[in-house]
């Protein structure tokens, strides 16, 4: 089956399925709440969302030269920097310095770069344990999925759902509690930490004039994957930079804000270098692997370089009424939403991802609660525009459109045929894209033209 194929598949599953509709319409509404709440510490929102978008593109515009900087300073700290072309040589890396340690065991924070890259799978096949420590993460390592989403990997998860998992892959009671799973959890984990040869977390943001790591959590879990193991691996995009320390005041609150409704992530670790002299605690090397895999391509566009500016917040998944129907595993691929369907076709091929690009509605809710000011509707047009002019189009399509523009262009060409005829080729040409779901149109036996054109003759 074809990518698309497979994304039309789970789709079709997901939108005909009501539990999951169900969880997904009640959990996006516990996070619409929080959200509107946590707006309120802004005085000006607007201005707060127009600055941050000014300077990621800012950075954007001069990505190497502020790569370049933090790569200086991350040095000077005792960070080890390591580029990586692509998830392969990324993964490489870290399975060579993983080796040199030997290393058995790794505990693993939230990072959606480590999905991007394969982490877990490619550490097993080394036989090396990945160990995930956010516990919406720890619950889809459980059953075997990849995250729902950016943010809340186990959003289409209900506490039965995740009660009975337990029950079944770690015998625990089948009537348990939120909290009592979370105490299982928690019990678990903190006998792994202090037993792990490494830990492996993500960035949010990189910090280019004091060559620092951010990274924000709500659980301690990363932070506790930083500081007991004895070597820390951070693999970050490279569109991860910001210039400042200064200018975390103003990405923190949005970060956090528009991703769970809050004024700021519970933790939020800055991370500076390996343990110093006089430290008690972090690691005794740091390493920072710099992922391009891809995101060059994108930086080549003019335009849609603009989606480099993403936070991650997530804010414009829950927004979508498409990914609030279909859900995230049915993208196929490990940024989903209305900015997945922007960046992905770029990052791992338009041929086979094109269709993400016309998973859309175009309503623009995803750019309306971008807390960077992406255009996000915008951007997917122009990835349409991309996919055709490069030629990823079948023949039957080009025929089709080439008819229909002919048509919509001069209304003697729209009335010819009648209804009989146009019904037709609704019927034969668009039955399959218009789903199984809906009734398709039925062209009325006159046009408008011809109702209008008699009714003017009588008078």
């Amino acid at each position: 089956m074809t990518n698309l194929q497979i994304f039309l598949e789970k789709a079709a599953k997901k939108v005909s399925d009501p539990e999951h509709k169900r969880k997904i319409l009640f959990n996006n509404s516990q996070y619409d709440k929080k959200v509107v709440a946590g707006k309120q510490q802004y005085s000006n929102l607007e201005f707060a969302r127009k600055k941050a978008a000014a300077i990621k593109s800012r950075v954007i515009e001069n990505l190497e030269k502020y790569l370049t900087e933090f790569e200086i300073n991350a040095r000077r700290n005792g960070i080890k920097v390591i580029w990586a072309e692509n998830a392969d040589s990324a993964m490489k890396e870290i399975i060579d310095i993983l080796k040199r340690r030997n290393a058995r065991t790794v505990v693993k924070s939230k990072s959606m770069v480590t999905e991007e890259v394969n982490v877990n799978h490619v550490c097993e096949k080394n036989n090396i344990e990945s160990l995930e420590t956010d516990l919406g993460e720890v619950i889809q390592q459980l059953d075997g999925e990849p995250p729902y989403h950016i943010v809340t990997p186990a959003m289409h998860k209900s506490k039965e759902d995740v009660a009975k998992l337990f029950h079944e892959k770690k015998g625990t009671p089948p009537d348990w509690t939120p909290q009592q799973i979370t105490g299982y959890v928690r019990k678990m984990l903190r006998e792994k930490y202090p037993k792990a040869d490494a830990g492996i977390t993500g960035a949010n943001f990189l910090v280019a004039d004091i060559g620092g790591v951010v990274v924000c959590e709500n659980e301690g879990n990363a932070y506790m994957s930083v500081a007991f193991p004895p070597v820390h691996i951070a693999i970050a995009g490279i569109e991860k930079i910001i210039p400042s320390l200064s200018h975390l005041d103003l990405f923190l609150p949005l970060l956090a804000t528009h991703g769970t409704g809050q004024k700021l992530t519970v933790y939020n670790n800055l991370l500076t270098g390996p343990r110093q002299p006089g430290e008690t605690d972090g690691p005794e090397e740091m390493y920072v692997i710099l992922l391009d895999n891809g995101r060059t391509n994108l930086l080549a566009r003019k335009e849609q370089r603009r989606a480099l500016n993403c936070i991650r917040c997530g804010a414009c998944l829950n927004a979508c009424p498409i990914y609030r129907n279909i859900g995230g595993h049915a993208y196929g691929a490990t940024y989903s939403g209305p900015i997945g369907s922007v960046i992905e076709p770029h990052m791992i091929g338009m041929k086979e991802f094109k269709h993400l690009s016309y998973a859309s509605s175009l309503c623009g809710r995803c750019t309306e609660v971008c807390p960077v000011g992406i255009d996000i509707h915008n951007l997917l047009l122009l990835n349409r525009k991309d996919s055709v002019t490069e030629g990823f189009t079948v023949r039957s399509e080009r025929v089709i459109w080439r008819f229909w523009r002919k048509a919509m262009l001069r209304r003697s060409h729209m009335d010819r045929g009648g209804a009989v005829l146009k019904n037709f080729m609704i019927r034969r040409f668009f039955k399959d894209t218009w789903g199984d779901n809906r009734d398709l149109p039925v062209v009325a036996a006159k046009s408008f033209s011809q109702l209008w054109k008699e009714r003017m003759k009588d008078r």
